[in-house]
């Protein structure tokens, strides 16, 4: 059963800029212009200097900036955000996404009593339909999800980090995110963590938003190298002991023929630079070790 209709000002927005403020500033302006009464605060984490192209600016809901003295992981930075939050939802917002209308209250108002997270539509650029749903990573799924016939989740077993929508209770109990994930993999470990203590991961399909996608991580092998370590950590975490060593086994098996393959091109072209693949191959002791165990007090470590 849905929850009443939204009160006004129930939501404290986190949005972290990695010198992304030409960026933080048209979605402060979307979020003034379309959603002013459900937002209380944003929250503004500076994750590493930059100028100030929100300098002079004023909106309609306070905005609390934190200046990192140095930089800090994605779940870090939102999960420091989240001491700041009074109001009964929590929202995670990435600086490149864009919406022409209002979407957090018909977000709030689908909310049943065991809503901990929502989310709208994403729509990707150059793309005529919304994301799929995704279902949480497991070795059944590995093997049937390229097969004819795949069925995808009714509703989504995760959220991507860019738009996540929390009950504040919920993302107080489950802890946070899980801040040995330094970027990439931190979204579907707090959406199953998130499901494993009973919260209802939703999504709101009259609800659009649009990534426009914008500064990447530097370096293909360097971004490369992070995703599969984050996948290590993910295996490592949540699948048993069996299904974990199969899947760091293929895990290290795909990147050995890819990078097998960018050096047997490599021959046929004299003087080609090492492709990306060859570089992950090489930090494979890095990546396949996941993330150091959690500290028992770290946020997330459940």
């Amino acid at each position: 059963m849905p929850m009443p209709p939204s009160s006004p000002a129930s939501i404290t927005v986190s949005i972290v800029s990695h010198g992304q403020l030409d960026l933080v500033r048209p979605l402060m302006e979307e979020l003034d212009r379309f959603s002013r009464v459900m937002v209380a605060k944003v929250v503004l984490t500076i994750n590493i200097p930059e100028a100030d192209a929100l300098a002079g600016l004023h909106w309609s809901f306070e905005v609390e900036r934190i200046e990192n003295p140095a930089p800090m992981g994605f779940g870090a930075n939102h999960n420091q955000a989240f001491g700041h939050c009074a109001t009964p939802w929590f929202l995670v917002l990435n600086p490149d996404i864009r919406f022409d209308r209002d979407i957090l209250a018909p977000l709030v108002d689908q909310a049943r009593a065991d809503s901990g997270l929502l989310t709208p539509r994403i729509l990707e650029p150059g793309k005529d339909e919304p994301e799929q749903h995704r279902a949480i990573i497991t070795p059944h799924e590995i093997l049937v999800r390229r097969r004819p016939g795949y069925q995808r989740p009714a509703v989504p077993h995760w959220i991507p980090g860019l738009f996540m929508l929390f009950r504040s209770e919920a993302y107080r109990e489950i802890g946070g995110f899980d801040e040995r994930f330094f970027m990439y993999g931190e979204d579907a470990d707090l959406s199953a963590r998130a499901r494993a203590r009973g919260n209802r991961v939703a999504i709101c399909p009259e609800a659009t938003i649009v990534h426009v996608v914008g500064a990447s991580s530097a370096g293909s092998a360097a971004k490369m190298t992070m995703v599969l370590r984050a996948r290590a950590t993910l295996m490592r975490k949540h699948w048993g002991p069996i299904a974990r060593r199969i899947g760091l086994a293929c895990l290290l098996c795909g990147v050995l023929l890819r990078a097998a393959a960018s050096r047997a091109r490599r021959r046929l072209r004299p003087g080609a630079a090492p492709a990306q693949w060859e570089g992950v191959w090489r930090s494979r002791r890095e990546w396949l070790a996941g993330y150091p165990p959690a500290d028992a007090t770290a946020a997330g470590a459940g």
